[in-house]
């Protein structure tokens, strides 16, 4: 038991802020500075609100980054929760006037450049700041409470720079202009909604810690107006966070259902030859639509793919799925090709058989005469020659012959014409080759 008592202790003496924490003036008066928005916090803002706007557009995280660090926006929050705490009523109503002043131009700022933006397209930069859930309230209290301890310790370190990354106030509210200058409500009631919640819970964390640390009461309240502003603070912490619950357990239920539905896809990729060429899911509307490739599905084979949802708890009704490349469509397809490519052959076989025959034909003319140039040589009073193949018919039988038939001008001895046969016989080389010499 005293060993508990010891170790106690020990961990509440580590705990301790006393001994880090800086003079309560001090504190105040960084807190009342950091609410005014003249001067330097209002060239800061406005840079920021720009930078912010910038990276949003161009959805690029590490600009968003820099717009967080550079915002003084947490500034008059802070002083809202201290001077609830210490019922500051200058302070707390300075603090709200800096802080919608603040809010005003952020959002003014932020509908000008993005109506000015050639860029218009929702990036995920922007969406993300369009869904707020009870994670963003853990974010923004948590947050909060680092803010205001180092806030009143003397050694802040890195803290501040940390929180205003964690908390990021500016990208909501610029993510607000957009949607106004898109003219789309969802972002724009989305992204004030987060913004409400960095604020409110941002704002209880630094009252909280501000009267744990028990500083100073600036003025003396009385007990119901004491009442009245916990029970303010009641509602207005309880019209922030219950909405948050529903869209956190709405986020958790998108959440499992895309992983059920990302390894029931990867289950049912290759099935009866069939292979899964594409799928979508839409967890907000809890369908998952399946693309196969393969042979034709059969219905039963469709049922049997759906109740196969049942082994990850998704209802076989949410899946859909479409027959995309049939095999017997390509198989139709190749039988088509093949059937035209022989006709293409046969067609292209007759073309040059065609072709042939007229080059034969072209041939046997130039043949001709070149036969009638050959025999002037040795006959000189020889007058055409018509060289020509031709059929022969003769006891009802057809036969083919070389026919040459010769004009001369003069009559031709018997002794000459059979030198002339014998002649064209060795020339034209043909064993059916008829030769009629006319005088």
């Amino acid at each position: 038991m005293a060993t508990i008592k010891h170790w106690i202790k020990v961990l509440m003496r580590i705990l301790r802020l006393d001994a880090e924490l800086e003079d309560h003036a001090i504190v105040q008066e960084a807190i009342t500075k950091g609410i005014i928005f003249k001067g330097t916090n209002l060239w800061i803002l406005i840079f920021a609100i720009v930078v912010a706007s910038v990276g949003l557009n161009m959805n690029s995280t590490a600009v968003i980054i820099g717009a967080m660090l550079i915002s003084p926006l947490m500034g008059p929050i802070n002083g809202i929760g201290f001077s609830i705490a210490t019922y500051n009523v200058d302070l707390f109503k300075r603090s709200i006037k800096n802080f919608a002043f603040a809010v005003v131009a952020s959002i003014t700022a932020s509908t000008i450049y993005f109506l000015l933006s050639p860029v218009s397209n929702a990036q995920s930069e922007l969406l993300a700041r369009t869904s707020p859930t009870i994670f963003d309230v853990i974010i923004a209290l948590f947050g909060g409470f680092a803010g205001i301890v180092a806030m009143s310790s003397k050694n802040k370190g890195n803290v501040i720079p940390g929180v205003a990354i964690a908390t990021a106030l500016m990208p909501p509210l610029c993510t607000v202009g957009y949607g106004i200058a898109s003219g789309n409500p969802s972002y724009f009631l989305g992204a004030l909604y987060l913004f409400t919640i960095n604020t409110v819970f941002i704002a209880l964390s630094s009252m909280i810690v501000t009267q744990v640390l028990k500083f100073p009461k600036h003025s003396f309240i009385p007990s119901k107006y004491k009442q009245v502003t916990k029970l303010t603070l009641w509602i207005v912490i309880s019209i922030t966070v219950l909405p948050s619950f529903y869209l956190g357990y709405t986020l958790v239920k998108k959440e499992k259902f895309q992983n059920s539905a990302d390894l029931y896809t990867t289950f049912v990729a290759n099935y009866n030859e069939n292979f899964l060429l594409r799928h979508s899911v839409d967890a907000d509307k809890r369908k998952i639509q399946l693309i196969y490739g393969g042979n034709n599905l059969s219905a039963d084979e469709k049922r049997s793919i759906k109740n196969e949802a049942k082994q990850f708890g998704l209802d076989p009704k949410s899946v859909q799925i479409i027959q995309g490349l049939k095999m017997n469509d390509f198989k139709n397809e190749f039988s088509e090709i093949d059937k035209l490519k022989t006709e293409f052959s046969s067609f292209s076989q007759l073309i040059q058989q065609k072709d042939a025959t007229i080059d034969s034909l072209k041939n046997e003319s130039l043949f001709g005469e070149q036969l009638l140039k050959e025999m002037k040589v040795l006959d000189p009073d020889i007058k055409s020659v018509i060289y020509t193949k031709t059929n022969v018919f003769e006891n009802g039988k057809r036969s083919a012959v070389t026919l040459i038939r010769i004009e001369s001008e003069k009559n031709v001895n018997s002794r000459s014409e059979d030198m002339l046969k014998n002649w064209l016989k060795e020339r034209v080389n043909d064993d059916s080759l008829l030769v009629v010499i006319e005088d």
